[in-house]
């Protein structure tokens, strides 16, 4: 059984007491006064943003799926070629300093859209503010990953003219987090800590996750988790199109355990295809575990299973006697790309 100490060993910084207390931060940073975004005419919107700062778009993109509105994702250097003065671009850089997003940020000025952006300060900071953009200050809360509830209930609530979110979806949401924390934060380390529990089955070198369409931020989010925290390779799969390619790679034999992430309500199809790949995988022995998400909306089912996946993956580092904050080999990166890439002009 994990002891407290050994969580204050391994993770001196306190990555986990941050987790603990998701469900006020996203609350208070919910209830920021703030100068709510208007986007009136706007049909398309484009994302920006990498590793934490991605997920953001990557769910919002979730939420708009639906909805009358053109979505773009974009981690990297390129904007779409689709920019109108119809098109809304929202930069998201927890540092502020993340050079993939100021490039697009820049390349964004240069056109007649409407632009957003979002940090804790840095370059992006004065970047919009010395171009007259739209800019909110949001904390960083130990870490750009750490600081996903925070952003993302500040987000939507800028951005609330066009996503489908009201009042009482944040409010079950935030209370679903709070009973959700009783269970997995670190004052709970008996055996009914579902983190914990997932944490303590995850063992193997490769973690395959299999997730449906409408759920695939929560399983990028926990591979990326699982990267960045524990230190551990992951991938992730669309359960229906694995069922097409990736489920031969089983008959290699590599011994990989595999997690299942599943909606309340999936498809009566997907939910079909559960049930075979299950089959397949007793067949063959391949461990695997079940995850599902809670009921209710998709942003509901989203943060709750972030919220969950995430505070497995510090248990996984804690259990393997790692600290989840180094993220070494990215610092390894940013020094190169800085001592090789012209600097970014304010």
């Amino acid at each position: 059984m994990l002891k407290y100490s050994q969580i204050e060993k391994f993770d001196p910084s306190g990555m986990h007491k941050v987790y603990d207390i998701w469900p006020k931060l996203a609350q208070e940073s919910f209830e920021t006064k703030q100068k709510i975004l208007s986007l009136k005419g706007i049909n398309h919107v484009v994302f920006c943003g990498m590793g934490g700062s991605g997920t953001i778009g990557d769910m919002l993109a979730s939420i708009l799926s639906q909805e009358n509105i053109h979505v773009n994702v974009v981690k990297g250097y390129v904007l779409p070629k689709t920019i109108t003065p119809n098109s809304l671009v929202v930069a998201t850089s927890v540092s502020g300093n993340t050079e993939e997003t100021l490039a697009l940020l820049k390349k964004a000025q240069k056109t007649n859209c409407k632009i957003i952006g979002f940090s804790s300060g840095g370059k992006l900071e004065i970047f919009c503010k010395n171009n007259s953009l739209e800019y909110r200050k949001i904390p960083q809360n130990h870490s750009p990953r750490a600081s996903f509830a925070s952003y993302i209930f500040y987000i939507v609530k800028t951005l609330k003219e066009i996503l489908p979110i009201d009042g009482s979806i944040i409010k079950s949401t935030i209370d679903e987090m709070k009973k959700i924390s009783k269970i997995i934060s670190s004052n709970n380390l008996s055996s009914s800590n579902t983190s914990l529990e997932l944490a303590n089955s995850i063992y193997d070198d490769i973690i395959s996750i299999y997730c449906p369409w409408g759920l695939s931020t929560p399983a990028i989010r926990f591979k990326n988790s699982l990267q960045e925290n524990a230190k551990m390779h992951a991938f992730v799969e669309d359960v229906i199109e694995a069922c097409h390619n990736s489920v031969v790679a089983w008959d290699s034999g590599l011994k990989i355990k595999s997690i299942l992430i599943r909606g309340t309500d999936d498809n009566p199809k997907t939910k079909q295809r559960w049930e075979i790949l299950k089959q397949f995988f007793d067949s063959r022995k391949i461990k695997y575990t079940e995850i599902h998400s809670v009921s209710g909306n998709i942003f509901k089912k989203i943060v709750c299973l972030i919220y969950v996946l995430d505070y497995c993956s510090i248990y996984r580092s804690i259990l393997s006697n790692i600290d989840p904050t180094p993220v070494t080999p990215i610092d390894y990166i940013k020094s190169k790309l800085e001592k090789n890439i012209p600097s970014f002009k304010h």
